[in-house]
């Protein structure tokens, strides 16, 4: 053979090498929920095509997978039949879950190969998000997008009934107060609710647990999980609050009412104050016809609520290959960059600290200085309700407030009813836990 064509051959090999390499990239797939109102799913479809661009070695694809609840049943389903998504974008209050039941891996390792400690990498996200995120030792789940519940109001309705929208109601007080003046009535009929929260599943315990904090409480046991304090005189204090809204002031509609009714009704005019997420921010600044506002969440005792949104975590069962990508998209995604940016399209607070230093995340809040609440509100945020089996026994509380919302149940006998099952759904891991407990 001629020795050009030997090296022409040898050139061609090369580059065959070469492109089956390229088209051997490591497909990845990751799982996430879409809980709230907004665009979300074609911008996350827009942040897998610019991450799989900028690493031509990985092939990311986001796999939509309902609300939060709806994710976690899927993601439970999909490590129990082996083929578990690589990433999870998972309600940070479901991750104790997971390292309870062994089914996702610690990252230390991760951080580690990367030449960080656990200390400095968690160091990069707001104080607050440290509880959901890092436990029994170790770092089980990165924040991704997180929110507070945050007062809305309608600026219009506060100054036609004499109310300065510069100066929400700060307490209980002043927030049953406004309510008041705001609800419109024609004979028996409400025209006008003075204030709406939604209590729908998941939502519901959201909202009491900011209640119930702001009202000096602690929902559960932040240390372990197989406490909860349903029944004691904070939450009592604020499911009794509720109640008198509804059932004695009658500036809060009866009954079960989801998340996205408050927003269409606050949209519509039909109610003047509500409490949504942060991640609902966007969403309303973009489809609200009248002038808003946004505050804290009104306090009794003290300024508290619970931390939301999702963190992303690595379940158990994956490949060398898969886990390394995995990772370089769990750090891509909760870059400051990245990070800043999903902030200013969704309305959620950018968990990594350094996004609130770029010039486009200044620029922003210089703009919408109603982004910029919730960032403030973080300095009284605590961690989310995580327990064994969160979701059940979260909606045994749920299933309470609703009958007391709807007028079937007191206060304190539905928050012992929720206790007493609570508590019977835990017994399993109080049992097995119980046998490591000093006598």
């Amino acid at each position: 053979m001629h020795p050009l064509t030997k090296v022409a051959s040898a050139t061609a090999f090369a580059l065959a090498l070469g492109l089956g390499s390229a088209q051997a990239a490591t497909e990845i797939e990751m799982f996430f929920p879409v809980p709230v109102e907004g665009k979300l799913a074609k911008e996350m479809q827009s942040l897998m095509e610019r991450f799989n661009a900028a690493h031509p070695d990985i092939k990311a694809k986001a796999v939509y997978t309902g609300s939060y609840d709806e994710t976690n049943l899927k993601t439970h389903a999909a490590i129990k039949a082996g083929r578990p998504p690589a990433a999870v974008i998972m309600s940070a209050n479901f991750v104790l879950e997971y390292q309870i039941a062994d089914e996702i891996q610690p990252l230390d390792p991760l951080i580690a190969a990367d030449g960080k400690t656990s200390d400095a990498f968690m160091d990069q996200f707001w104080p607050a998000l440290h509880g959901n995120a890092r436990f029994a030792g170790k770092v089980w789940g990165v924040p991704f997008h997180n929110s507070t519940p945050l007062l809305y109001f309608n600026t219009d309705h506060f100054k036609e009934v004499g109310l300065d929208p510069k100066n929400p109601p700060k307490t209980w007080a002043e927030w049953s107060d406004a309510a008041k003046k705001l609800t419109k009535r024609e004979g028996d009929k409400t025209t006008r609710w003075g204030l709406m929260l939604p209590s729908n599943y998941d939502y519901l315990g959201w909202v009491m647990t900011a209640l119930d904090m702001s009202n000096g409480g602690q929902y559960y046991n932040s240390e372990y999980g197989g406490e909860v304090y349903y029944d004691q005189p904070s939450m009592r204090g604020a499911l009794t609050f509720v109640d008198n809204l509804i059932h004695r002031d009658k500036v809060m509609p009866e009954g079960e009412t989801d998340g996205k009714a408050v927003s269409t009704a606050f949209f519509a005019g039909q109610t003047s104050m509500v409490v949504l997420s942060t991640g609902s921010l966007s969403f309303i600044r973009e489809n609200m016809k009248s002038g808003y506002g946004v505050a804290f969440v009104p306090s009794n005792i003290r300024n508290a609520v619970a931390i939301g949104g999702a963190s992303l975590i690595m379940p158990k069962g994956l490949s060398d290959e898969q886990r390394k990508a995995s990772w370089e998209l769990i750090k891509w995604l909760t870059s400051p960059a990245v990070s800043g940016g999903w902030s200013r399209f969704t309305g959620y607070f950018a968990p990594n600290k350094a996004a609130y230093d770029l010039p486009e995340m200044k620029e922003f809040l210089a703009k919408n200085p109603d982004a910029q609440v919730a960032v403030d509100q973080l300095a009284y945020a605590r961690s989310w309700f995580a327990t064994y089996s969160t979701v059940a026994v979260r909606k045994a509380l749920e299933d309470e407030v609703q009958a007391v919302l709807s007028g079937k149940k007191k206060p304190l006998e539905a928050l012992k009813a929720a206790q007493a099952k609570a508590e019977e759904i835990m017994a399993p891991y109080v049992a097995a836990t119980a046998m490591n407990l000093p006598k």
